[in-house]
């Protein structure tokens, strides 16, 4: 590799490792027939690919190799993803081209110098790379890792993987890391009676958003600790009886054929009033950690900035939680302005 190449990429040429988490139809893309892709992938970059074991919907894919080899496994990983968009596209009525999204695992120490004071570093990588790139709020279960999704065309993501690998070598993670390691995952759907069962494919986003719809909200009834509207949570119960057959705990093969058992986790920004923050989070946070058990969605709440009369809830999930943990937000918010009294 000529110095100049390496200059380009930020001076940089050393080993480095890169962990993704992908759902099971995507390994099977990285994969190939009988192991074909991935050994190309594996010739073609020099670089080290390693996939998880086990039966989840997600699995990690290990990529180790010196900066320039990982830069050409991740290449070809995005042309794969963008293949497997298009293709797909042949048999949708969708005209316009979703983007290629790709999942970084990363350590919770390292997210900081990828965010930048202030949010400086993740926006000059977004406007100079044209990816989408948001960090999660809240770490991945049982681990000290977070997800950093990009998403964009393969030429930005590639781009903004460079950008990422450049900020990871200048900090290195502080303390131990305490790795993801995914697990067969159910998402809860709360029912009318209180109980909490577990559907790994629970109601939709769409059907979800009929809870949205900011009605007055009703008088509130108290089930085990919460206290939750009453209509609502039967309507959420309807719902996710109509859409979806439930399948035992622990099993995670979907009931519908083609339908991944785990929908994609995606990420929603809210601005909220200072003076209205304490209501969400609760004395000890407690107001904020029944919305997370509830919704099942990771919540952040970004530290008050200088100057600035709001804050920023980062909501992360499936559609389903992103969806419930607003609904849960919005009715804290309206009890408090409404004056109905605490929820």
């Amino acid at each position: 590799m000529e110095p100049s190449k390496v200059q380009s990429e930020g001076g940089l040429n050393v080993t480095l490792t890169i962990r993704l988490l992908m759902h099971g139809k995507e390994v099977g893309s990285i994969i190939g027939k009988k192991g074909e892709t991935v050994k190309k992938m594996r010739e073609e970059s020099a670089a080290r690919i390693n996939i998880s074991e086990g039966n989840c919907p997600e699995r990690i894919v290990t990529i180790t190799g010196p900066t320039d080899a990982i830069f050409k496994a991740f290449a070809m990983i995005a042309y794969k993803f963008e293949e497997d968009i298009i293709n797909s596209m042949s048999n949708s009525p969708a005209t316009s081209k979703p983007p290629v999204t790709l999942r970084l695992v990363v350590p919770a120490s390292q997210c900081g110098s990828l965010i930048g004071k202030g949010g400086s570093k993740i926006k000059e990588m977004r406007e100079s790379t044209g990816a989408q790139v948001q960090v999660a709020g809240d770490m991945l279960p049982n681990s000290t890792e977070r997800a950093v999704t990009i998403s964009g065309t393969p030429e930005a993501i590639i781009q903004c993987v460079k950008q990422i690998c450049v900020v990871m070598l200048e900090s290195p993670p502080k303390g131990a890391t305490i790795p993801y390691r995914p697990k067969p995952a159910s998402t809860p759907v709360i029912f009318s009676g209180g109980q909490v069962r577990a559907d790994p494919l629970a109601a939709s986003a769409a059907n979800l958003s009929l809870l949205l719809q900011h009605q007055p909200l009703p008088a509130y009834t108290i089930q085990g600790q919460y206290a939750i509207p009453h209509p609502d949570l039967t309507k959420l119960h309807q719902l996710a009886m109509q859409q979806t057959p439930f399948t035992p705990l622990g099993q995670t093969t979907p009931a519908f054929p083609g339908l991944d058992a785990s929908p994609p986790a995606s990420t929603h920004e809210l601005t909220i009033p200072n003076d209205l923050i304490g209501c969400i989070i609760g004395r000890q946070g407690t107001k904020i950690n029944e919305i997370r058990q509830m919704s099942g969605a990771q919540i952040k709440i970004a530290n008050a900035m200088e100057g600035s009369s709001e804050r920023q809830i980062t909501i992360t999930g499936t559609p389903a939680n992103i969806s419930l943990a607003q609904y849960l937000i919005n009715a804290r918010l309206t009890s408090e302005v409404t004056g109905m009294g605490t929820l």
